[in-house]
C-alpha cells in the first residue's frame, strides 16, 4: 500500500488536531486522552541519510557500465510512527515509510505501510494478544531492531532471516502473544508467510541448493524469551533498543526459535523429484548496556549472539544494503554486483558488537561513541568462514535525536570457480559510510 508523502502529512495533521481537541494535555510527546495519561496517542518521525563511497565487487555494472568504485547519497530510512493506548486495554500501532531510496530507485516512490496492528491486554502486563502486519518476531533480540537507537550504522540485518523474501522488510502478517512474568519477557508468534514469487530476484528454477518453496506456504512459528536481570525494558512495541546511552542499566539473556514446515525446496535425483524441508532456526543472545560513571556520563553497550540457521543444504543469500549497483558481468562472483556479501546462509554464526560512550560534553555540549562489530559465519555453501566487520563512531550531537555516524565496513568476496564446488574467498572490499540521523521521538 503506497501513499504520497503530502497525503500522509495531511492525514496525520488532521488526525492530530482531532485527537488534540479531545486530549487533556501534551506531555513527553504524548497527547493525553484522559487525566492521568494512561490513555495516549503519539507520533514520531525519523530520517537517516547516507553519503557513501563503495569499492565495488568484481564485475559490477551500473546500468550496463562497469564500475569499480562509486560514491552516492541515499535515504536509508524515512519513517513515521503513530501509536497509542487509545483506551483501557486497547493499543494500536502503525508505521509508514520508505527504505533504501537512492539514485537507482523508482522516482516519486510512495511511503508504504510497515506496520499496522491492534492489540488487547488480556491480563495486565502478563498477556496481550495482537494481530496485523507486524514486526513481532521470534529468534533473537534484533529480529526487530529499534532503528532510532542503533548502536552503530545499522542493525545486524541477518537476524531478520526472511527479510523481504517471505515478509515485507521483516514485517509479517501475524497473530502474536506477548507479556512479562516478573523478569521473564516473552513473545510467541504465528505468521502467514508472503508469497516468495513476489520477492526481488525470485527464480522458479530448482537447483541442488535449497531455496524458498513456491508452493503455498504453511504457517511459520516463532518465539523469543529473555530474562531481564537488571532494569526492565518496555515491550510496548516489538522493537528492541540498540543502546540507552547510559540512561538504563540492562542485562538480558535471551533464546528464540523460528520454524516453518516445508518452507524450503531443492532438486532431487531426477527432474521430476523435488525435495522439501523445514526452515528451522534457533538462537541465544546476551545484551548489556549500562552507565560506567554516572557523573561523567560514560557508558558501555555490548551484544553477542549465536545462531544456528537451517535453511536447507547450500542455501545462501547476499545482503546488499541500498545497493549502489544493479548488475554484474562476472556470474562466478557469489556476492553479485555492488556491495553485496553472503550474509544469510545455512550453518551457524556468531555476532558481536561493542561500543563505548565518552563523557558528556567531550566536544562542547556533544560527545562520541566509537563501536566495533563482527559477523563470523560458517555456511555450508562456503569453503571458508565468512567474516564481515565494521568499525565506526557516532558523534552524539544530541543523543539519538541528532547524531552523525561514520563507519568503515570490510566484506569478503567469494567466487565459485568450479560448478557445484563450494565458493572460495578471493579478496576483500571496503565501504565508507557517513550517516546523519534526525529523530523526533
Amino acid at each position: 500500500m503506497k501513499l504520497t508523502f503530502t497525503k500522509i502529512i495531511l492525514l496525520l495533521v488532521a488526525l492530530s488536531f482531532a485527537i488534540a481537541a479531545s486530549a487533556q494535555k501534551i506531555q513527553d510527546g504524548k497527547l493525553w486522552l484522559n487525566e492521568d495519561g494512561s490513555n495516549y496517542f503519539k507520533v514520531t518521525l525519523i530520517s537517516q541519510v547516507w553519503v557513501r563511497n563503495t569499492v565495488m565487487n568484481p564485475g559490477t555494472t551500473i546500468n550496463g557500465y562497469a564500475k569499480d568504485n562509486y560514491t552516492d547519497i541515499g535515504i536509508r530510512r524515512a519513517r513515521l510512527q503513530a501509536y497509542g493506548q487509545i483506551a483501557d486495554r486497547v493499543f494500536i500501532y502503525s508505521q509508514i515509510g520508505i527504505n533504501n531510496f537512492n539514485f537507482l530507485s523508482d522516482r516519486k516512490a510512495g511511503f508504504f505501510v510497515h506496520d499496522i496492528t491492534g492489540e488487547y491486554e488480556v491480563a495486565k502486563a502478563k498477556l496481550s494478544l495482537g494481530a496485523g502486519l507486524t514486526a513481532w518476531n521470534g529468534l533473537s533480540r534484533y529480529a526487530a531492531p529499534s532503528v532510532g537507537s542503533i548502536l552503530g550504522l545499522d542493525a545486524p540485518l541477518f537476524e531478520q532471516t526472511t527479510n523481504d523474501v517471505t515478509d515485507q522488510f521483516l514485517r509479517k502478517l501475524s497473530i502474536y502473544a506477548k507479556g512479562k512474568f516478573g523478569k521473564l519477557d516473552y513473545r510467541l508468534v504465528m505468521s502467514s508467510p508472503m508469497a516468495v514469487q513476489k520477492s526481488n530476484g525470485y527464480s522458479a528454477t530448482l537447483t541442488d541448493y535449497s531455496t524458498y518453496s513456491a508452493k503455498p506456504a504453511k504457517m511459520q512459528w516463532q518465539g523469543y524469551f529473555q530474562w531481564q536481570f537488571l532494569d526492565q525494558e518496555t515491550n510496548t512495541t516489538p522493537y528492541a533498543t540498540g543502546t540507552y546511552l547510559g540512561a538504563k542499566k540492562v542485562f538480558n539473556i535471551g533464546a528464540g526459535f523460528q520454524y516453518q514446515p516445508d518452507a524450503m525446496w531443492r532438486k532431487g535425483a531426477s527432474i521430476t523429484d523435488t525435495i522439501t524441508s523445514a526452515m528451522s532456526h534457533f538462537a541465544v543472545d546476551a545484551f548489556y548496556d549500562a552507565p560506567l560513571n554516572t557523573l561523567k556520563g560514560t557508558a558501555i553497550s555490548a551484544y553477542a549472539t549465536y545462531m544456528h540457521l537451517g535453511h536447507g543444504p547450500g542455501y545462501i543469500r547476499n545482503q546488499a544494503t541500498m545497493n549502489p549497483a544493479n548488475g554484474s558481468n562476472k556470474p562466478g562472483v557469489l556476492n553479485g554486483g555492488g556491495n553485496g556479501y553472503p550474509s544469510f546462509g545455512s550453518g551457524s554464526l556468531i555476532y558481536g558488537q561493542v561500543g563505548y560512550k565518552f563523557k558528556n560534553n567531550l566536544i562542547g555540549s556533544t560527545t562520541l561513541m566509537p563501536y566495533a562489530s563482527l559477523q563470523h559465519a560458517s555456511y555450508n555453501r562456503l569453503a571458508t568462514t565468512m567474516n564481515y566487520w565494521e568499525l565506526g563512531t557516532s558523534w552524539l550531537l544530541k543523543g539519538h535525536t541528532s547524531k552523525l555516524t561514520f563507519a568503515y565496513q570490510n566484506r569478503p568476496v567469494y567466487e565459485t570457480l568450479t560448478a557445484g564446488a563450494k565458493a572460495i574467498q578471493t579478496e576483500r572490499k571496503n565501504s565508507f559510510v557517513l550517516q546523519y540521523q534526525v529523530f523526533l521521538n
